[in-house]
């Protein structure tokens, strides 16, 4: 009989474990172009599963946490200017009482770069949050190393 209701317990954990999610509708895919000897692109691409978006990297104080780029300094490149984006759409949330800009579906964010030799690569991490229309998941941060050739 014990191990008839072990084996029920084990049963039970094994399909609550299965069914149990972690969410992560965002996913990133990075790359770099090079334009000429001495400069390049690198590409911070994100897509965004059905109904999910990402804010702008130009939010308000007091609203949601915006996309943020950090790049580990290296003697090899440098950058130029900061990240661009495309237009986000604009819309008045009312748990921050303000307009915000977000993208769905998917963005893809540009960093130009200045070589200081011909082949390098660039590492750092993007700062996000994702949210649907029912809930918001806690920031997320994702490494990443492209290379430059």
């Amino acid at each position: 009989m014990r191990k008839v209701v072990l084996a029920a317990v084990i049963l039970c954990f094994a399909a609550t474990g299965a069914f149990a999610q972690i969410l992560e509708p965002v996913s990133w895919q990075f790359g770099a172009k090079k334009i000429n000897d001495t400069e390049a692109v690198v590409f911070m691409k994100a897509t965004m599963d059905q109904g999910w978006h990402i804010y702008s990297q130009h939010v308000d104080e007091g609203g949601p946490i915006k996309t943020s780029f950090t790049f580990n300094p290296s003697a090899d490149y440098s950058l130029v200017g900061k990240p661009a984006e495309p237009k986000p759409k604009t819309k008045y949330e009312d748990v921050f009482a303000m307009n915000v800009g977000y993208f769905d579906k998917e963005v893809v964010f540009q960093q130009k770069i200045k070589l200081k030799k011909g082949t390098t690569t660039v590492k750092g991490a993007v700062e996000f949050m994702a949210c649907d229309a029912s809930q918001c998941l806690p920031p997320d941060e994702v490494e990443f190393t492209i290379a430059v050739k």
